[in-house]
């Protein structure tokens, strides 16, 4: 058995030392030899038959050593961790103290343990309002318009036809600063609709009433707070053709409308969308409603210290979620940033609170579940794998991912969550 100690230290992390006697080496040596002989050319001897000692003489024990290390390490830290009954969080950092042949094996592994939850909140005698929540009628307007404006249709206009505030215009176009090229400020297939809020102030009043094949130049100044600071305050020259005017048709709102979108009238069109937005506000006020409850336990439990390592990653997940959002509309990150005035170090630092919180409510969770002995059947966990692997009939890969122990345990621990919140719901929501 290898020879363990553990010491603590700052911000919930803890310091392991490992040493493994000589005689528990050599079976990791062993393997080694035969995976260096499967790789390594030994004259007389086929791939992986040569013998460790006949290994040893043709790369040097020293190699074997090194070879083995990383096997050694990783089963070992494990084995560690499950005998100490210590959950981290993150990688360890490694160091190696003593790596010599005939001599114990000697490393240390800092990492953070996992922090927990000191003194859970008395969640049954917590209360919070819930909100009345009703589709308005301007909101089903609204929505019936951007159905409209979505049917919309583009008509090229006549080469002598003047482009009019309620067109759709393509410009090639260049922007200059002091005879300059702006880098990414010229575009030969550039769409703007004219009716909308337009990123380059005073551009739309200088291309209204031009026709196709018209040229024009022309200065205009940004302001002081653009978010690009190459064009803040600056006076750009602009150098713009109009390559083509098309009308923008939208159908009118009425019942052929509403046949259209697969309803008998326009009355039950706008039923059906009053039902959808009363749905979804429904849906925003149970999600509002259980962040209220978790963030309010959160805030009236105390924890031990939260290592930086686990509030890091949080903010990196945080950031990418952000990320994907911004990219699934059609947006750039990074002009996305610039835009908001932001760089990714302010993003970080906005993120961190929020982070700490969500690490907060993640523990309070499985606290709460476990206080409360909250389990899940096997068969109800066996349907809700079932019904995942639905989704996926096709993909024998994810699949497997999905059938697979970590995803089970993951899942599992989704449905307790998900038994946790009904409870507080129950206990809570007054």
């Amino acid at each position: 058995m290898p020879n363990i100690s553990v010491e603590t230290l700052e911000k919930n992390a803890v310091k392991i030392t490992v040493t493994i006697p000589v005689e528990e080496v050599q079976p990791y040596l062993e393997e080694a030899a035969q995976r260096i002989s499967q790789q390594t050319t030994i004259p007389g001897f086929r791939p992986g038959k040569a013998s460790y000692e006949v290994v040893k003489q043709r790369v040097g024990e020293m190699k074997i050593y090194e070879e083995a290390l990383e096997v050694i390490v990783r089963k070992t830290y494990v084995e560690t961790l499950l005998s100490e009954k210590i959950e981290t969080v993150g990688s360890p950092k490694i160091d190696v103290e003593k790596l010599a042949p005939g001599n114990p094996i000697i490393y240390t592994a800092e990492v953070a343990r996992m922090p927990s939850v000191l003194e859970l909140a008395d969640f049954r005698s917590l209360k919070i309002s819930p909100n009345e929540v009703k589709a308005e009628e301007s909101e089903v307007e609204q929505t019936i318009r951007d159905l409209a404006r979505m049917q919309t249709k583009e008509v090229r206009a006549t080469a002598s036809e003047p482009a009019k505030k309620e067109d759709k215009i393509v410009v090639s176009m260049e922007m200059n600063k002091e005879g300059v090229a702006i880098e990414g400020g010229t575009s030969p297939n550039h769409a703007i609709y004219l009716a909308e809020d337009y990123y380059i102030p005073g551009l739309k009043e200088q291309v209204i009433g031009m026709k196709e094949g018209e040229e024009k130049k022309f200065t205009l100044t940004f302001p002081k707070e653009h978010a690009q600071k190459i064009l803040a305050g600056a006076d750009i020259e602009f150098s713009v053709k109009l390559k083509e005017v098309y009308h923008l048709e939208t159908p009118s709102i009425d019942d052929p409308f509403a046949v259209s979108l697969g309803q008998k009238d326009l009355s039950a069109l706008k039923e059906v969308l009053r039902e959808n937005i009363q749905k979804e506000k429904e849906r925003e006020e149970q999600m509002r409603e259980e962040r209220e409850m978790l963030e309010l336990i959160a805030k009236k439990s105390q924890f031990n210290d939260i290592p930086d390592l686990l509030v890091n990653e949080e903010v990196q997940k945080m950031i990418s979620e952000l990320q994907n959002s911004v990219e699934q509309q059609g947006l750039n990150f990074d002009t996305y940033l610039a835009n908001l005035k932001k760089s990714l170090a302010d993003i970080k630092l906005d993120f961190t609170p929020q982070a700490l919180t969500r690490i907060k409510v993640a523990l309070i969770m499985k606290k709460i579940g476990q206080v409360e002995n909250i389990a899940i059947e096997e068969k109800e966990l066996d349907e809700e794998i079932d019904r995942i692997a639905e989704a996926y009939a096709e993909n024998e890969e994810i699949r497997k991912q999905i059938y697979s122990p970590h995803y089970r345990d993951y899942t599992e621990q989704i449905l307790k969550n998900r038994k946790v919140i009904e409870l507080l719901k129950v206990l809570m929501v007054k």
